[in-house]
């Protein structure tokens, strides 16, 4: 189409007046699936009705509405019911109904008869579904039974629905006994699950986005919310702007967007976090301006191991550093008090670059007790080799200060992915866990679980042992010792660090991997490159789900379409899978997939029940029985979910969660309603959003502040002593730069569906490496010049640029790793915290090279 001054104006006007409403455009059929259409074929046609829905991005949870009419989706708008978001979206929502045309999407299964052609997107045909099931079922038992159930791995992630985490882990845990599956949350997540765990033994926040309306101090511990979590960025900057004398502090290793609007930033040394937080900590005990009672009421005192070394060779587990890594032991406050006194602000300085007294004004915000504070944060705390050893640092100074469980005050992890807590973390998609925050390596936890699976007493000892985490996982799929791999909604072959363990040393290069791969996916990607059968998958609103978000808000999105071709929804394909692989397979007396699937599956028709909501209440149901101690009452269950304190997570019943458009948990039944809840741990009234497990059942009522942390030993979560280790690499005279990744404002992840999107993609058509003005007029380097990021494992090529959203300080370079054709990840290091197992990408040694 021929742009003239009119018709850009036209459309401008249009999408203006679009975007006030909270809505996106209606396309004519006339438009192809992917492309734009003219300003003139846009129109005001009302849909049928608009269904109800969650996006498909980031972990904030922004509720969308969908308008349908005649089958075809015509138009999103915010919902306004939504608690999360009140009607708003960012740009990636305003353009998510779009992520569904993309003029390449997968319509039916592929298998890959050429296997020289692997790491390429060439060398398959297409095959019926009952093929590749079939190919796929038996491969997967074959290498099950002769190479045992080590040799089997399933990636899952936090883009998955809720349900069908769920059901992968009841196919990989019970039908094969085997821990090998994993999250792409690992990626992203597992700091802040270590970190709650190991501070609280209860995983996710205390508080809830309200807070962000009654902060007095925000707190951003690497976290560029205004490109990361737009919507909640909004409700920051409007603290800002009603309240009066509100304060933002950013740290961070690179001024961006959010330090546009910050007060105060903080641009540390990477790694050198750790020092800074324990200054702050240091300052509040030497001045006794910590809360004394809040402390001897409701903490106790920790050390753990030091040293750790870095995880960078593939036995770093098995060594005897790696064996202890998360080892504590008790101390006294007097011990924590003398180890945490080397922290003086001139160390921290030193350390880290930030001027003294920049940390000292921050320090004093934790100590004035008038003020609430909330800290923030995302993959710059949690991407870092010490991961959760800053996630506990963070906690120690809400601990200190009473400043948690409070409105407007406490420390709060935002998650990355529309699920990363419903389905990774809640029903157990780690290797070490199981639904409900229960573990596989506690006895009781098992048993647990084998009852509420209807297992015999005993039957899942074999997962005692934790299985791979990802990175191992990965690592052994290239060393050999991983010979199938499953993966499903994520992007691997793009997003794992030192990607050239699985291809060449450039974006072009040639897979190698020797395991049978099998890849759902909805569009051609790095990943579907590299497998051996490609499932077509169906998309967001073309099934039904559920996702769970970054402040425990678990929310049901309806389906709306139909899938293109023959794509199917990913729960179907692993019943499907399960029914063929467990075929003559027995749980005790009993059929293995009548025990586990039977209650979902049509025996008369042979297939997964059609109806998808009843499918998901059905599994959600049988999953509230490890969260709802009532469902045991009178049979063998009760005692140990007493003694499990099973109680405090209770969930309410599937269809609430649409009426209500999504709910909140810890979920209570009260007055004839379920209620949600905003601050758990904190007593008070349940119509104010209290919670009510601690008083009533585990709780003593004096306690100071009306606080019970019912989830922590002993009532109390620990205060750790955690000291400064640096980096796992630090730049050299060879590789003189810090490299950081990340994402931008326009695109997600692996920019699979937002590149799809022709708005999004034109606004950001390509990766780019930002770098400090005088580092490029040293190296000769200009804007839009090509350069090469370099480091031990690899290197890329990419477009410099001076003048980007973020300005990185010298020494520091910035590369997006949205773009497949870049592959930055060919760069990163997959060093990893020792605890959490989660890699850093925010920091490894590269030199530039001008290309």
């Amino acid at each position: 189409m021929k742009l003239t001054r009119r018709s850009l104006l036209k459309a401008a006007a249009v999408s203006a007046t679009l975007a006030v409403a909270g809505c996106s455009k209606s396309d004519k059929t006339t438009t192809k699936p992917g492309q734009d259409p003219a300003p003139e074929q846009l129109s005001a046609i009302q849909p049928d009705q608009w269904k109800t829905t969650v996006c498909r991005f980031c972990g904030t949870g922004c509720g969308v509405l969908v308008g349908v009419k005649d089958g075809k989706i015509i138009g999103t708008k915010g919902d306004p019911d939504n608690r999360s978001s009140r009607g708003l979206n960012c740009i990636k929502g305003f353009f998510v109904s779009k992520i569904l045309f993309g003029k390449d999407r997968l319509t039916k299964p592929l298998i890959r008869d050429d296997k020289t052609k692997k790491g390429t997107r060439e060398g398959f045909r297409e095959a019926t579904w009952e093929e590749a099931l079939t190919l796929v079922a038996n491969k997967l038992k074959e290498i099950h039974e002769k190479d045992g159930p080590g040799a089997i791995a399933f990636w899952g992630s936090g883009q998955q629905t809720i349900m069908e985490g769920y059901a992968a882990v009841k196919l990989w845990k019970a039908g094969l006994l085997s821990n090998n599956i994993d999250p792409n949350a690992r990626l992203c997540m597992a700091s802040a699950v270590a970190g709650f765990m190991t501070t609280f033994q209860s995983d996710e926040p205390m508080g809830c986005y309200d807070d962000l309306d009654k902060a007095d101090v925000f707190v951003t511990w690497g976290a560029n919310m205004a490109e990361m979590h737009p919507v909640l960025y909004s409700r920051l900057t409007a603290r800002k702007l009603s309240g009066n004398g509100v304060k933002h502090y950013d740290l961070t290793t690179r001024r961006s967007r959010t330090s546009e609007t910050a007060d105060v930033v903080m641009v540390f040394r990477p790694q050198t976090d750790l020092a800074i937080a324990n200054a702050i900590a240091n300052y509040l005990i030497q001045n006794e301006k910590y809360d004394k009672k809040f402390v001897e009421t409701h903490a106790q005192f920790k050390s753990g191991t030091e040293n750790l070394g870095h995880s960078i060779e593939d036995n770093y587990d098995s060594t005897d550093i790696g064996k202890i890594a998360d080892q504590t032991k008790p101390i006294t406050f007097e011990e924590y008090k003398k180890r945490v006194s080397e922290y003086t602000f001139e160390k921290a300085s030193q350390l880290s670059g930030v001027p003294a007294k920049d940390i000292e004004a921050l320090a004093k915000e934790f100590a004035d007790p008038n003020k609430k504070i909330v800290s923030l944060w995302t993959m710059g705390m949690n991407q870092h080799t010490r991961g959760t050893w800053i996630n506990n640092l963070v906690y120690n100074l809400h601990l200190l200060t009473g400043k948690i469980s409070e409105p407007g005050s406490g420390p709060f992890s935002l998650t990355g992915q529309p699920s990363a807590c419903g389905t990774a973390r809640e029903v157990g998609v780690f290797s070490h866990r199981l639904p409900a925050d229960l573990v596989t390596a506690n006895a009781d936890h098992r048993r647990f679980t084998e009852i509420c699976w209807n297992l015999p007493e005993g039957y899942l000892e074999p997962l005692s042992k934790p299985g791979m985490h990802t990175i191992k996982m990965f690592r052994e799929i290239g060393n050999g010792k991983v010979k199938f791999l499953w993966s499903m909604s994520n992007n691997w072959g793009q997003t794992m660090p030192k990607l050239n363990r699985f291809r060449g040393n450039d974006a072009n290069g040639k897979g190698f991997i020797d395991a049978f791969i099998v890849v759902s996916e909805v569009y051609p990607t790095r990943s579907t490159e590299m497998a051996d059968v490609v499932f077509p998958a169906a998309m967001w609103v073309e099934r039904e789900g559920q996702f769970g978000n970054a402040e425990r808000r678990t929310s049901i999105f309806e389906k709306c379409v139909e899938p293109p071709g023959e794509a199917k929804w990913d729960l179907w394909a692993i019943v499907q899978v399960a029914k063929r692989v467990l075929k003559d397979k027995k749980i005790g007396d009993k059929d293995a997939f009548e025990v586990l699937f039977g209650s979902i599956w049509d025996k008369e028709k042979n297939d997964l029940i059609a109806d998808q909501t009843k499918v998901n209440s059905t599994l959600w149901e049988e999953y509230r029985r490890f969260s709802n101690a009532d469902m045991h009452k009178g049979q063998k269950g009760e005692e140990l979910a007493k003694k499990l304190k099973i109680n405090a997570k209770q969930l309410a019943p599937y269809d609430e969660y649409l009426k209500q458009h999504g709910i909140r948990w810890p979920v209570r039944l009260h007055n004839g309603k379920w209620t949600e809840t905003l601050w758990r741990y904190k007593w008070g009234k349940q119509e104010e959003g209290f919670d009510q497990y601690g008083v009533e059942q585990y709780g003593n009522k004096d306690n100071y502040k009306n606080i019970d942390f019912y989830k922590a030993t002993d009532h109390k979560p620990t205060i750790f002593f955690r000291p400064f280790e640096d980096a796992a690499e630090i730049p050299d005279k060879e590789y003189p730069f810090w490299l950081c990744t990340g994402r931008v404002l326009e695109h997600w992840h692996s920019g699979s569906m937002t590149r799809r999107v022709p708005e999004l993609h034109r606004a950001v058509p390509e990766a780019f490496c930002e770098i400090h003005p005088e580092d490029a007029k040293e190296l000769g380097i200009k804007d839009n010049d090509w350069v090469k990021v370099v480091s031990r494992r690899g290197e890329c090529k990419v477009k410099a640029t001076t003048k980007g959203r973020g300005n990185p300080p010298r020494g520091l370079v910035y590369v997006p790793f949205f773009a497949e054709e870049t592959l930055i990840n060919l760069v990163t290091l997959d060093a990893y915290c020792p605890i959490s197992k989660q890699p850093d990408y925010k920091k490894c040694a590269v030199k530039i090279v001008k290309a």
